[in-house]
């Protein structure tokens, strides 16, 4: 038997999802009439069989979203049965004793707000605070962890600098300008969630990359601090006192040098933003797997001195050829770190369940089930299994 890591006592195990990529069914958002995921994976109607399965699994918490064009499918007028639904939803993780982390935004907007102009409204942050509020009246006896805004620094990207989501913009100053209108409806609605009950944790989920120096020059070190700052900390800092937890989502790590592409950097965040060898291991839609790089992001972050919450990291690997010594070797340096002194409290992988990836479609297969999109089967994979002693344990048998 290999060495034993064991985790803190209370540490959360589960995985995330978002509402767009799995339930199915969304005709009012603006991800609809640009790349339509139809019935998805039908979590929507599946949710019960997938929290057995889930449970199956030794999980004790589960991130997901809420779909603001089910609430909110017209300006002003909310649908009461979606409302309801979402409620059901949380009572079934309470029944199965797997902790709610919600999550209020995530990249997907009704269709009336984004004809509004979305985050470059003016008034973006009323709009945003009214949806939060009818969710808080409806779930804020039974939530305790609430997560405002997924990734805001990569939704900018692909929507205002890259062209890739809507409302396909190229354009520096009106992702500026969404950025800021973003920060402002992170404070107002963790200021909203406070006033109705001070117990509850509130944060974001930041996609951090780790950034290092390809080698040890003057301008590739300060390619690495404008990296650092800009992609990882700058709407962190903004938010600096309405935060409780950081939620950290790790996918990349970037050897930067300097090069030409590094001057167009942020137009291809990640892909261009360093000029980097082909060597090591990939997933299927090649991002380089480096496991010690969630080290680097969970230590960039213990600089906001807040519990940290891994809310996201997983990879694409149809033949589940990867997944297991993935899991085990990002969670290695999940552990150092912790042993290291950082304030780490849970760990979801992502995701639960093959899904549509955005852009990208549904080739990708992020989940520790596998879905049979004709028959829509779940069939739990051996990576799957092997997560789930882990979480059982509460550690980790490193050989």
């Amino acid at each position: 038997m290999g060495r034993v890591l064991k985790f803190p006592k209370n540490f959360l195990w589960g995985c995330s999802t978002s509402a767009y990529q799995v339930e199915g069914g969304i005709e009012k958002s603006d991800w609809s009439k640009f790349a339509d995921a139809g019935i998805a994976c039908d979590h929507y109607h599946r949710y019960e069989e997938d929290f057995d399965l889930l449970k199956q699994l030794y999980q004790n918490a589960y991130r997901f979203s809420i779909e603001w064009s089910r609430i909110e499918p017209q300006e002003g007028k909310f649908n009461q049965e979606e409302i309801r639904h979402y409620q059901k939803v949380v009572l079934a993780l309470k029944k199965r004793n797997i902790l709610p982390f919600v999550v209020l935004y995530h990249f997907s907007l009704p269709l009336w707000f984004q004809k509004r102009g979305g985050w470059l409204d003016p008034d973006s942050e009323k709009y945003f605070k009214r949806y939060c509020q009818k969710v808080l009246e409806a779930l804020g006896s039974e939530v305790n962890y609430w997560i405002t805004i997924n990734e805001p620094m990569v939704y900018v990207a692909n929507s205002y600098l890259k062209a890739k989501w809507p409302p396909l913009k190229k354009n520096i100053f009106e992702a500026k300008k969404a950025l800021r209108n973003l920060i402002k409806a992170h404070k107002v609605a963790y200021e909203l969630i406070h006033a109705s009950n001070r117990e509850a944790k509130i944060g974001i989920s930041k996609n951090v990359a780790c950034f290092s120096p390809y080698a040890n020059k003057l301008i590739n070190r300060i390619l690495v601090f404008l990296a650092d700052y800009s992609w990882n900390n700058y709407f962190l800092t903004r938010i600096k006192g309405y935060q409780d937890f950081v939620g950290v989502n790790y996918y990349f790590y970037n050897r930067i040098k300097f090069c030409f592409r590094s001057l167009f950097a942020f137009r291809n965040f990640p892909e261009n933003f360093y000029c980097n060898t082909k060597s090591g291991k990939f997933s299927d839609i090649g991002w380089r797997i480096e496991p010690e790089g969630i080290y680097c992001a969970i230590k960039n972050v213990s600089y906001f001195k807040k519990p940290i919450y891994i809310t996201e990291n997983g990879l694409a690997d149809k033949e589940d050829k990867l997944r297991k010594e993935f899991i085990k070797q990002h969670l290695f340096w999940v552990h150092k770190a912790i042993e290291d002194g950082m304030d780490v409290l849970g760990y979801f992988y992502w995701s639960l369940m093959d899904n549509f990836e955005w852009e990208k479609g549904f080739e990708p297969r992020f989940g520790l089930f596998e879905i049979n999109y004709k028959t829509l089967e779940r069939k739990i994979r051996p990576s799957a299994f092997y997560y789930a002693k882990i979480c059982k344990n509460n550690a980790l048998i490193i050989d």
